[in-house]
């Protein structure tokens, strides 16, 4: 029964089911289940799927948007219950579109991915001026901050978030990663982040590379 359970989630996240995900859930939990099994071996398992789909071209971005939304619907139902039980979450991250630039759409899906991923993200918006992004690592204390650029007259901005985090004395505390069309790996050592994503799948695995560095560090 368990397991119908979760095969019954995995495939509404898979099917960006949006109405359905969190009926599933929901079933779930009435039927015994922990929010950490629903959260891993559900919601967590379809979305590595989904990017691995999408990684070998199997999903595009549409589908992988809609699975994204589809988590995002369930996560409603299952955060109260995770908070209860004091989940521990995979990392926590700061996102957000740098100083001068409006666009969200990547950093949305990037933000989604992540969540689905069992990280627990603060998404301040687009147009984050370094202060905010500053300010939000005292607050937060995450483990990693994710910038997000799609015009190359933003990219600057990028820079200077890393330069503000460097003179608060906090840049050694946080992971940097950084994504959007103008950006490159190249961009991302330039600057001083700590890594580069092409897209949202390559996101989930550059925190989780970043996270096990981390780790080996403060082992």
């Amino acid at each position: 029964m368990q397991e119908e359970l979760l095969d019954a989630i995995f495939d509404a996240v898979m099917d960006g089911d949006i109405p359905g995900a969190p009926a599933t859930v929901q079933a779930a939990l009435d039927g015994g289940l922990d929010a950490e099994t629903i959260l891993r071996d559900g919601m967590i398992a379809a979305m590595t799927r989904v990017g691995e789909l999408y990684e070998c071209g199997d999903y595009y971005v549409a589908e992988m948007f809609t699975s994204a939304k589809a988590l995002q619907a369930a996560l409603v139902v299952l955060r109260p219950m995770l908070q209860q039980s004091q989940v521990q979450a995979t990392g926590t991250v700061v996102i957000g579109t740098v100083k001068g630039d409006m666009h969200d759409i990547g950093k949305n899906l990037v933000t989604m991915m992540l969540e689905g991923a069992g990280y627990a993200v603060h998404d301040l918006g687009a147009d984050v001026h370094p202060s905010r992004f500053v300010a939000a690592v005292e607050e937060v204390h995450p483990d990693l901050v994710a910038l997000s650029a799609l015009l190359t007259t933003t990219m600057p901005s990028m820079q200077a978030t890393v330069d503000a985090l460097t003179t608060a004395g906090l840049r050694e505390r946080v992971k940097v990663m950084i994504g959007g069309a103008p950006v490159n790996e190249e961009y991302a050592e330039h600057i001083g982040a700590d890594g580069y994503a092409q897209d949202a799948s390559q996101a989930v695995s550059l925190a989780n590379a970043l996270m096990q560095v981390k780790a080996q560090r403060s082992a």
